[in-house]
Order: structure tokens, then C-alpha cells, then sequence
């Protein structure tokens, strides 16, 4: 007998999804994440959870629908971390007219199945906040509702939630071989030690690695796909309306620009063809001042390549299909014949759809091995077993039980655990309660919470995928978080691991400082 269900390799935002579908109908799960969970591309997304507009432009009615009936599957049951938003479409002169903003959006409200969030507005920005940060003559600007989301928190929320279902989840372990024969048998190394484990079913979910871990791992044929880069750039705040921006750039392309903790903006995307090392994925300079020029279009402020506080960029898959090569954005096959263990290879795709990929996925494998039914839509995520019309509630309640929280705080550590802050914070009277602090807000408590119950190993896997702290925090500070995760777990490899090592073990996305 198997040892697993199912392994899964790959702990991106697929992996995790799909390791949480399956251990929640009842299956024996594996998953082997040789870095850190959403250590690639799924920490470098646009951050939208939405119907998506420009797939609306091309008509793709049935996509957009799908999508946005996720998107409220998502506001259910992870509204900690997937957030409502009013989105601005400034009307630009020189691009669409306003009469195809206005029916579009319209069209949008309608596509939503069971829409609770606001309806499309027309605004006149001359006289309303969203309008300060804009330049003249823009006077009209077209307002609809979606959400954002917090990507890669997502990822391990849902990891976490595989594992409090049964799944066995491995970062830091690497499979390096797989044989297939009536089951899988993996060899894997798991904190330098070599061990073998068996599978019914295995799942390639590599995400960028997919074609080499298919071609050197599993010796099986590797998928048609090809690269893609998605880069985004982080500049100090531009505004100070609550909102999402979307710009219409003269080549047709739409750029977002929302808040980003605070004190920054994220601008993007662009996104083209990618070949090297997914493990080290840098943003060129010429889509820096793409993205600077384009959001220069519309905001008054000038917008340089200088500005740019830090660049997020990840690779991954799409398909390749038919002779013409056309390109789709998901990659999702299910291999297996008489006498062969089932290959599940699943890459791709966006945030907003992930979990119905997953479903979708794992109920193909029912043919396999009897399993209960779907269940994931219903189920909030860890934290998210509250009403996302009641968070700003939460974040009251938690400066109530905890005085000492300002309002910055209770609204970073509310929007990362939701209501299992006091797994954190617990009977704690004061800040010293705590334990050691890393800065203005990160404390001992917060660490040891990530490092125990969310896979945190490094300093950048808390600094930058747990919390964005890293923007903030002192040099001196990032030492002494290295050093008390070294003492913790008696590794002191962590110390040679910090943020800017760029083969640091966890470093899957490049986070690479522009403006000094």
C-alpha cells in the first residue's frame, strides 16, 4: 500500500490548492516545496481578485463570469485577506470613449451572479478625491467594485488549512527522482536527509520548473509551454484615495495602481516571453520606465525610474496548443493509462480561479479512488470564519482587547490572521508581553507564530511573503530577526540567508532595489 493519495510537488498557489481540496475530501496528501511556500510567482501577482476587463473587451462573457463568481467565493471565505476595493477608470481623451466605458461596466455588474458589492458609478473627479492625485484635463472618471488581495499570505492560509485537514507539508525538501510504475516512487531530500516515500497519484505543480522537473524528476514527457514574466514596481504612495487605479495606456494595455501597506503604491503589470533561471527572475530597465511612463500619463506627479522603491517579478507556464501556437493561460492534464499511476500537471492560471483549478483537478482523480465531494467553496479559510462586511468590527475589537495595538497595527495583523490573531497577541497587556521587537511593529511573538505554524524559515519568508515588513525595516533590525531565527532553531545557516542573498534557498522571486 501507497504511503500517499496524492503528492504534489510545487507550493505555489496551484500546490497549496490543490493539497487543500484533496486532504479535505478525505485523501492522504504529500506536498514537497523545495523553497518556500509561494516563494515564485505567486507572490509576484497583480494582487486583483476580479472578473478581469480586459477579458470582457475580448468577449470572453463565460470567463469573466466564471471569475467573478469566484471572486465572491473568495470575499467568503478569506475575507481577511481578500478585501473590496472601488476601481477607477480615468477617461482618458485619446483612449476608449466614455460610452464603451459606461457599457462595459454595466455589462460587468450584470455578469455578477449574486453581486453584493456596489455598482458602477460615474464619477467627476474635479470634485471628488479620487480626482487629486490626477492630472487636467481629466475630468470624468468611471468607478466599479472588485477585490485585492494579499497573495502570498493566501498561499499559506490555504497551506495552513491543507495541514490542519492531513496534509503533510514539506518546505525546504527537494524531489529529486520519481519512478512510476502502478504507484510513484519519490526520492526526496528533506533537510539533507534522503528518504523515499510511495504515491497513487502525483501532481507536478513546479509552475516555472514544470518543463524541468517533468524532463529530469519524473523522466516523463514535458508539456508544450511556454515562460512568461509578470513584473510590477513599488513607489512611495502617489495618493491618498482609498482605490484602485486602471489606466488605459496608449497601446492598449490597462496598468493598475493601488495601495500598497500604506505607505507605497504597486504599479503594473507587464508581462512578456521569459528565458533563464526561474529562480532569478529580474525586471529589465526598459519595463521599468514602461510602467513609470505609463502612470506618468495620469498622475501628476512625474514618475522616474529613481523613484522605484523595489521591483516584484515571477515567471511561469502558459500552454502551447495546436501548430499556430496559441497561447492559454492555464496548463492542466491528467496522464494515466493501464498498469500507470496517475500524472497530474497543473501550472499557470490567476489568483482569482485558483481554487475552482484545484477542484476541478482533484475531481478527476475521482475515477481513481472513491473521495467526498467538492467542498472548498464553502469553507473559509483559517481566520476567515467571519463576514467580510464585519472587518473593520474586527480590527475595533482587537484595539479593544489589546490597548496597546495603534490603528496601523491592528489593521496589518486583522488582515493577516483574521480571527486567529489571539493565537498571537493571547493575554498580552502591553508590547513587552510580547517579547523581543524587530522594528516598530514586528515582535518575538508574531515570529515564533509564522516560524511554528506557517513554515517561516528565513528572514525574507517572514519579511516578505508573511508580512512586507521588509520595506520598512533597518538593516540592523533584518540582522537581529536573523539572529533570534538562528538561535530558535539552532540553524545557523539563517544567518547567511538574509534578504539580498540571491541564492538564498527560500529566493524564488526577485525583489531588487532600484533606487538605493
Amino acid at each position: 500500500m501507497a504511503d500517499y493519495d496524492l503528492a504534489i510537488i510545487g507550493g505555489g498557489l496551484n500546490g497549496v490548492s490543490l493539497a487543500r481540496d484533496a486532504a479535505g475530501r478525505g485523501l492522504r496528501v504529500i506536498l514537497i516545496e523545495q523553497g518556500d511556500l509561494g516563494g515564485a510567482a505567486s507572490s509576484a501577482t497583480s494582487r486583483l481578485v476580479h472578473g478581469d476587463l480586459a477579458a470582457l473587451e475580448r468577449r470572453s462573457f463565460l470567463r469573466v463570469r466564471n471569475a467573478l463568481a469566484e471572486r465572491d467565493v473568495w470575499l467568503s471565505i478569506a475575507p481577511h485577506v481578500v478585501r473590496p476595493t472601488r476601481f477607477a477608470v480615468p477617461a482618458h481623451a485619446n483612449e476608449r470613449p466614455q460610452w464603451q466605458l459606461r457599457a462595459g461596466l454595466w455589462l460587468y455588474d450584470r455578469l455578477a451572479s449574486h453581486n453584493r458589492l456596489p455598482a458602477a458609478t460615474t464619477l467627476d473627479v474635479t470634485h471628488h478625491p479620487v480626482g487629486d492625485a490626477l492630472k487636467r484635463p481629466i475630468g470624468t472618471a468611471f468607478e466599479y467594485s472588485d477585490c485585492v488581495v494579499d497573495d502570498s499570505r493566501l498561499v499559506v492560509l490555504t497551506a495552513l488549512d491543507a495541514a490542519e485537514r492531513g496534509a503533510a507539508i514539506r518546505t525546504g525538501a527537494r524531489c529529486v527522482r520519481a519512478d512510476r510504475d502502478r504507484i510513484w516512487r519519490l526520492a526526496i531530500i528533506d533537510r539533507g536527509h534522503r528518504r523515499i516515500v510511495t504515491s497513487r497519484a502525483l501532481a507536478n505543480a513546479t509552475g516555472a520548473w514544470s518543463v524541468s522537473t517533468a524532463e529530469t524528476v519524473l523522466r516523463q514527457p514535458a508539456p508544450r509551454v511556454t515562460a512568461r514574466q509578470v513584473s510590477q514596481i513599488v513607489v512611495p504612495r502617489l495618493f491618498d484615495a482609498d482605490a484602485v487605479y486602471v489606466f488605459q495606456n496608449s497601446d492598449g494595455r490597462l496598468i493598475f495602481a493601488q495601495p500598497y501597506e500604506r505607505d507605497f503604491t504597486l504599479i503594473g503589470t507587464v508581462a512578456h516571453g521569459f528565458k533563464g533561471d526561474p529562480a532569478v527572475v529580474a525586471m529589465p530597465a526598459a519595463d521599468v520606465a514602461y510602467l513609470c511612463k505609463a502612470a506618468t500619463r495620469y498622475f501628476r506627479s512625474d514618475i522616474q525610474p529613481a523613484d522605484v522603491v523595489r521591483t516584484v517579478s515571477g515567471a511561469n507556464m502558459m500552454l502551447l496548443r495546436g501548430t499556430d501556437g496559441e497561447r492559454l493561460e492555464t496548463v492542466m492534464s491528467l496522464d494515466a493509462g493501464r498498469a500507470k499511476a496517475p500524472l497530474l500537471t497543473m501550472c499557470g492560471g490567476d489568483v482569482t480561479t485558483a481554487r475552482r483549478r484545484a477542484e476541478q483537478a482533484v475531481s478527476g482523480l475521482a475515477k481513481f479512488y472513491p473521495m467526498s465531494p467538492r467542498w472548498t467553496a464553502k469553507a473559509p479559510l483559517p481566520g476567515g470564519d467571519f463576514a467580510w462586511e464585519r472587518f473593520e468590527d474586527l480590527i475595533d475589537d482587537a484595539r479593544e482587547r489589546w490597548r496597546f495595538l495603534s490603528e496601523a497595527e491592528a489593521r496589518r495583523l486583522t488582515g493577516a490572521y483574521g480571527t486567529r490573531l489571539a493565537e498571537i497577541l493571547g493575554d498580552a497587556n502591553s508590547r513587552a508581553d510580547l517579547g523581543a521587537a524587530f522594528g516598530p511593529q514586528l515582535t518575538e511573538a508574531e515570529v515564533r507564530y509564522l516560524m511554528t505554524r506557517e513554515w517561516a524559515r528565513f528572514p525574507e519568508d517572514v519579511l516578505w511573503r508573511r508580512t512586507k515588513l521588509g520595506l520598512t525595516l533597518p538593516a540592523a533590525e533584518r540582522d537581529a530577526l536573523a539572529a533570534f531565527m538562528a538561535t530558535a532553531t539552532g540553524d545557523r545557516g539563517i544567518l547567511l540567508a538574509r534578504e539580498g542573498d540571491g541564492d538564498s534557498p527560500a529566493r524564488a522571486v526577485e525583489l531588487q532595489s532600484i533606487g538605493g
